[in-house]
């Protein structure tokens, strides 16, 4: 497939298992998405047009997202707040951002020494296994997270070690999944709210596996879903193999996307970004 990342990651994956997540599942009915994303003002249905990603100046309705690799985004906001996700020392976002959110799993997804300039230090985990909690609002983007929790390596839970980050901006929500590890509670969807925009990883084994990942999405229903987080073609063209059964799939030839509410797909569609 042409186009596909080439990651940075020595990781191994570790193997899954599912008993200190039984909590964090929830049975049948399958919990869903059913709120707008919370803090956006509720307004008028959008106007809903097949996607046209192109890098150009950024409007007051506009968000560029950049793929730098692995998990790490760079979001620029129409005030040029700069925003990179699981910041760490290997994958770097090509500008200095303002706002950098980290998640402890691994190494590649935070570091204990972020660039002094950066203004904005936003951690996914708390001391002593508390959950983390932010909401930071930055001109015209605000942060905030919901806590889940990570395999630890003895294979054991580890409480509130992950967040996933939600970014409102340009009346987007776009939620970044971070190391994900289970599936999500009902409480847990409600915090995250409905969302426009979701970074996904994909891998199958160090973070949650295919099955699970699938229902996280189609519980979130995004109109736009953004992979991340894979080893190698085999293990991203194993995740498309399964979202075509559901959901359209586009190969995009630049790493750099503008999204607004007009230009999201008028169907959920999963579109891979390069990266390098």
């Amino acid at each position: 497939m042409s186009g596909v990342l080439r990651i940075v990651c020595t990781l191994a994956a570790l193997a899954w298992s599912g008993a200190g997540f039984a909590a964090d599942r929830v049975q049948a009915p399958k919990p869903e998405m059913m709120e707008s994303c919370p803090g956006l003002v509720a307004r008028d249905g959008p106007r809903i047009i097949p996607a046209a990603f192109r890098l150009a100046a950024l409007e007051s309705d506009q968000v560029r997202v950049t793929y730098a690799g692995h998990s790490t985004f760079l979001i620029e906001s129409p005030r040029l707040v700069r925003i990179a996700t699981d910041y760490n020392d290997y994958v770097k976002s090509p500008i200095l951002p303002d706002i950098v959110t980290m998640n402890r799993a691994h190494s590649t997804h935070y570091t204990d020494y972020p660039d002094p300039g950066i203004a904005h230090v936003l951690r996914g985990w708390a001391p002593e296994g508390a959950p983390a909690r932010h909401d930071v609002q930055v001109k015209d983007v605000r942060v905030r997270n919901v806590p889940t929790n990570i395999r630890d390596w003895g294979g054991g839970t580890l409480r509130h070690g992950n967040s996933i980050f939600i970014f409102e901006v340009a009346n987007l929500c776009i939620a970044h999944l971070g190391h994900l590890h289970h599936t999500l509670t009902q409480q847990q969807l409600n915090e995250i709210g409905r969302v426009d925009v979701v970074f996904v990883p994909v891998d199958g084994s160090a973070t949650l596996d295919l099955d699970g990942m699938i229902e996280v999405l189609q519980a979130l229903k995004a109109p736009l879903m953004i992979p991340m987080h894979f080893f190698s073609a085999f293990t991203l063209n194993r995740f498309l193999a399964r979202a075509k059964e559901t959901w359209d799939v586009e190969i995009a030839q630049i790493p750099s996307l503008v999204v607004s509410k007009a230009t999201l797909p008028a169907k959920p569609k999963v579109v891979v970004l390069p990266g390098h």
